[in-house]
């Protein structure tokens, strides 16, 4: 969490991260690649970066699994598309430049 971690412990917070889970219980990365995986963790798209009004867009929030969350997501940030495929061998991402 890192220096923003005082945002998580808002009661804010743990009301829209359980209002994310229950409306998308499964994990977006997952099903862009055709799993069924239930959602664990609620990530911000684009990186909030401490700025509460990003933080608390519902709009800028997506349900992961810890498994993407950790590796798929992690690496998205530092290269700037999703790794990984669709069940069809093409890029996940719709960013990719295969893509586009």
């Amino acid at each position: 969490m890192g220096q923003h971690a005082s945002l998580y412990k808002t009661a804010r917070w743990k009301a829209l991260r359980k209002n994310q889970l229950s409306a998308h219980p499964l994990c977006r990365y997952c099903q862009q690649m055709g799993k069924v995986i239930a959602a664990t963790v609620v990530d911000h798209i684009e990186p909030h970066k401490g700025d509460p009004e990003l933080f608390h867009d519902p709009d800028n929030l997506q349900s992961l699994c810890k498994g993407c969350h950790d590796r798929h997501k992690q690496r998205q940030e530092h290269r700037g598309v999703l790794a990984g495929g669709d069940e069809k061998g093409f890029p996940a991402d719709p960013r990719h430049h295969w893509n586009r």
